[in-house]
């Protein structure tokens, strides 16, 4: 799934000038301490990963550490942007070097990063953890991170916040589980990226969920000619409506990624947003993760087939044949939520330290410690500012804090 940086940056000159847009970024949550590349980077990718950010050090992806001080990094309307953008729990894609198995760490060429909607809050039901923006269910997880102004998690929020929310389209129940939520009150325009229904090319309108779109503001060459039913689209919004319609100032269709040569190697972990269902003869083997189309005629499911279906949340490994993500194994992540390659991990020196409140800083990221935390190579009475460490924990109660299970000194 990769060309050289240089011919990555025209095509995204291409969509960005398709879809100009400027998506906001939140401040909190933590990121890299390296600004990053902007640019090209000499780089040659082998294989891409596409996941959650897990931590930092530098950035942590499926399990996997990823060095992004020499990669291209840019938002899903190709602006080039830097690591400093990158935050805890937003999705991304990685185009990277081989993997070191052993150390688990590769070298990144470039990081692409993108939310679902950015928008004001229609609705809060913190009882049962979900919110509505821009006619989107979000359902929160005790996996969702909010940032660090929203520290309050769904309690903070209120009708009219705009916040921008990173995440998995949930096919199945058409909500969207959030891995992240910001807040993003300076928003000069609003976004949505969703599967277009309910078209009208005589009315130029359309829904993306319950949000009721017009595009008849655009030019007809601002509109993309695959415009469809069941299309992936990405959509630049006005800040007010108009006759109940949202107004759109840009598209764009996300189809699947061509620029990528056959043979690189994929990691993937998402939900399935297609899926054909087993029959009598034929094996349910080809599925949509997150718009990576994937073959696993031939691939092993060390958890078993008969768990796939629409929404369900995998991992796949594989090669790519003619755009197509052919897997070589298939699990399901609902089997593996407690693996280590799952849990939150941050890798770097202790930047403040706070022994009343019992949290540190590492890597901008706020870190809660206590009773429950073990700690390797050292003890408690070690914690100081500068020591290096590696954390590894969960999203804490406060939902922008990681609680702290084990700290190893290094």
């Amino acid at each position: 799934m990769s060309v050289p940086a240089s011919s990555r940056i025209r095509q995204a000159a291409l969509l960005a000038a398709l879809a100009a847009t400027a998506v906001v970024t939140a401040c909190g949550g933590g990121g890299s301490a390296d600004a990053g590349a902007t640019g090209a980077s000499s780089i040659t990718p082998t294989a891409f990963t596409q996941g959650t950010i897990t931590g930092f050090g530098s950035i942590v992806v499926n399990g996997v550490r990823f060095d992004e001080s020499a990669a291209s990094v840019s938002d899903d309307a190709g602006n080039l942007s830097t690591a400093q953008a990158l935050r805890l729990g937003m999705r991304v894609e990685v185009d990277h070097a081989d993997v070191d198995a052993g150390a688990s760490t590769a070298r990144a060429a470039a990081v692409r990063y993108g939310s679902l909607v950015l928008g004001p809050v229609a609705t809060v039901d913190a009882a049962g953890n979900t919110l509505t923006v821009l006619g989107q269910v979000v359902d929160v997880t005790p996996g969702t991170v909010f940032s660090e102004t929203l520290a309050a998690g769904l309690s903070a929020l209120a009708a009219g916040a705009v916040i921008e929310v990173h995440g998995l389209a949930d096919a199945a129940t058409g909500h969207i589980t959030a891995t992240r939520v910001e807040a993003a009150g300076s928003a000069t325009r609003y976004k949505l990226r969703g599967t277009l229904a309910g078209l009208n090319t005589s009315a130029k309108t359309f829904n993306i969920g319950a949000a009721a779109i017009s595009y008849a503001a655009l030019a007809s060459t601002a509109v993309p000619s695959t415009l469809a039913d069941g299309v992936a689209l990405r959509v630049d919004l006005a800040t007010a409506q108009s006759g109940g319609f949202w107004v759109a100032s840009a598209l764009g269709v996300k189809g699947p990624r061509s620029d990528h040569a056959n043979g690189l190697g994929g990691h993937v972990r998402g939900k399935i947003t297609a899926f054909t269902p087993a029959t009598r003869f034929t094996p349910a083997t080809r599925f949509t993760v997150d718009g990576v189309v994937v073959d696993a005629g031939t691939a092993t499911f060390p958890d078993g087939s008969s768990g796939l279906a629409l929404g369900v949340e995998v991992e796949v490994d594989g090669t790519l044949s003619n755009g197509v993500l052919v897997a070589t194994k298939v699990s399901l992540e609902s089997r593996h939520q407690g693996d280590d390659s799952r849990q939150w991990h941050l890798f770097g020196a202790i930047t403040a330290l706070d022994t009343g409140a019992k949290t540190l800083v590492v890597r901008g990221v706020t870190v809660s410690y206590g009773t429950a935390t073990s700690y390797v190579g050292g003890s408690l009475a070690d914690l100081a500012v500068g020591r290096k460490v590696h954390v590894k924990g969960t999203v804490g109660s406060t939902r922008s804090q990681v609680q702290a299970a084990v700290v190893t000194f290094e």
